[in-house]
């Protein structure tokens, strides 16, 4: 049996048998780099981030442009992290399909990390270092549309982004809170330049994104909890930048049909996690 994890990895004769790509790259000495000087940290580790960034990211890696992979966030559904990343030492195999009916089959390392975005669990601290390293570059989102309203239809707010108006930076809930956390960290560390990039299919998805840090952190400092200094920060797009971008990907179910192919293959544990 072929088993999806850094071990299994190991016996490359026999992924390559079954006609499934592997990277490139020593998995465990990029994964050692990337947490000591991380460059991009992603919210969103559903699967058009595992599909598209991950595997692109796995080119970069392949092609020796860079050495670092990415550190996936989740500040929704913490099941995935459970689920989907740790049982498989945060490994994909993602399968390309073609109008032919052929597909081809890569084993898509580049996730160094799977941390919960949980500020009551263990992973809080391990996303503050992030954060908290000049050497982190990007962090970006694919969160769904709704992952930037901090507003109700009549104006007023969603009970989640009042409690995290109320609560401040160590307690927050919602992702433009923890967003917002996060970059006081980096404030607070020496005020480090990064990039925030939205790669949601929204219009002016940079502009949403801005609109709702700053919300959070004008709020922030209405209620004590942030100083003006924090507001000059993430107010200067020279420092803290909101690019606008479109990604016109889609990533569909996994198919049961496939991960019954690939199980007859020799790979374990294939079936849809649900």
């Amino acid at each position: 049996m072929l088993h999806l994890n850094i071990q299994g990895l190991k016996d490359r004769s026999a992924w390559e048998a079954a006609g499934i790509a592997l990277p490139r790259y020593d998995v465990e000495a990029m994964k050692a780099r990337t947490l000591q000087r991380p460059s991009w940290v992603h919210f969103g580790a559903g699967n058009i981030f595992r599909g598209f960034l991950a595997a692109a990211q796995q080119t970069l890696l392949n092609a020796g442009v860079t050495d670092t992979g990415i550190l996936a966030a989740e500040s929704f559904d913490f099941q995935i992290i459970d689920k989907v990343y740790e049982p498989y030492d945060e490994l994909s195999l993602l399968v390309r399909m073609h109008a032919d009916g052929f597909y081809d089959k890569e084993v898509v390392a580049s996730v160094a990390g799977g941390y919960k975005a949980d500020c009551a669990g263990p992973d809080w601290a391990r996303l503050v270092q992030v954060f908290q390293n000049p050497s982190l570059q990007l962090a970006s989102f694919t969160i769904t549309e709704k992952g930037y309203a901090l507003h109700k239809a009549d104006g007023t707010w969603f009970p989640f982004v009042q409690a995290d108006i109320q609560n401040g930076p160590d307690k927050a809930t919602g992702a433009m809170a923890v967003l917002v956390a996060m970059l006081y960290e980096r404030y607070k560390a020496g005020k480090y330049p990064i990039a925030l990039v939205s790669m949601d299919n929204c219009s002016q998805n940079g502009a949403k994104l801005r609109e709702s840090v700053l919300t959070m952190t004008e709020e922030w400092k209405k209620a004590g909890f942030v100083d003006d200094g924090f507001i000059s920060y993430v107010s200067d797009e020279k420092v803290v930048a909101f690019p606008w971008t479109m990604i016109d990907k889609i990533t569909p179910r996994p198919s049961e049909q496939i991960a019954a192919d690939l199980e007859k293959l020799g790979v374990e544990s294939m079936q849809p996690v649900i």
